[in-house]
Formats: C-alpha cells, structure tokens, sequence
C-alpha cells in the first residue's frame, strides 16, 4: 500500500527534471512503480501519483455521465490535466512545460506526501497556502473530523 508522508524541499534540474526523495521512492509500489502520473491541482500545485493509484482516482471521473454537461466540464478539465512520466535510472522524472507554468514552478519546489499522492509546490505559493494560525486549523479539523 502507498503511504507518501512529510515534507522535502528540492529543486528542478535545468531540463525541468525533479528527483523523486528516496523516502518516498521507497514507498511506489513493485509492480510499475517507475510509471507516475502528474496531475494539475486545483490551486497551483502538481500531484503526482503512482499508476496504480491514480487508476483509482480515474475511475470515479470516468464513472461520470457524459451526458450531463457540469460532468463533461469535470472530465474535460480533469483528463486535459495529466501526463504520464517514468522514473529514469537515476529517479528523475521529467514535468512537461506547460506543467511547469501551471504551477509556476522554476527552481525551488516543495514536496508534500499526502498518503497516496505527492504535490509539487512553488515555495511561497506553498507557504501562502498553509494556515498561520493554529487556533483556525484546530477548528478546520474540528469542523470536519469530529463527526
């Protein structure tokens, strides 16, 4: 089972590649583990997944009528924003350009593992991001976990 956690910061090499930490290269799967998806997030930010991971997510858009059109809107921007990348022996992996705008990305990244999926930050976008107050974050996690 995948299980991506902390944080690492890195940097793109010159090309646009990025090297995969060991930590969570140690937690792809055996079977196509080298095979990786980038998706566009919703904020600026890029997730990656293993493939086996990411066919879980597929499955529920693909599920989606097309049919309707707010679920056609939903495939379209979801299925416009992905590409698929291998590791290279060296576990690098290489981001599309038009990846790299997206996300603004251009030398420093920050790495979040968020359990089945990593996502590839700019810097201060990430720390613009992140709640400040830790009073508001208690109550976020209240809110919405204390069911």
């Amino acid at each position: 089972m995948t299980f991506f956690t902390g944080r690492y910061d890195s940097k793109l090499d010159s090309k646009g590649r990025l090297v995969m930490p060991s930590k969570f290269k140690s937690q792809l799967p055996e079977d196509g583990g080298h095979e990786l998806v980038i998706q566009q997030g919703i904020e600026p930010y890029l997730s990656i997944y293993p493939m086996l991971e990411f066919k879980k997510v597929v499955s529920k858009v693909a599920g989606l009528s097309e049919f309707n059109e707010e679920n056609r809107q939903i495939r379209l921007n979801f299925f416009s924003g992905i590409a698929s990348v291998e590791l290279d022996d060296n576990g690098r992996f290489l981001i599309p350009k038009n990846m790299l705008a997206y996300a603004e990305l251009q030398k420093d990244v920050v790495l979040i593992g968020m359990n089945n999926m990593i996502v590839v930050w700019e810097p201060n976008l990430f720390e613009k991001h992140l709640l400040k107050d830790q009073r508001e974050y208690s109550k976020l996690m209240q809110k919405n976990l204390d069911k």
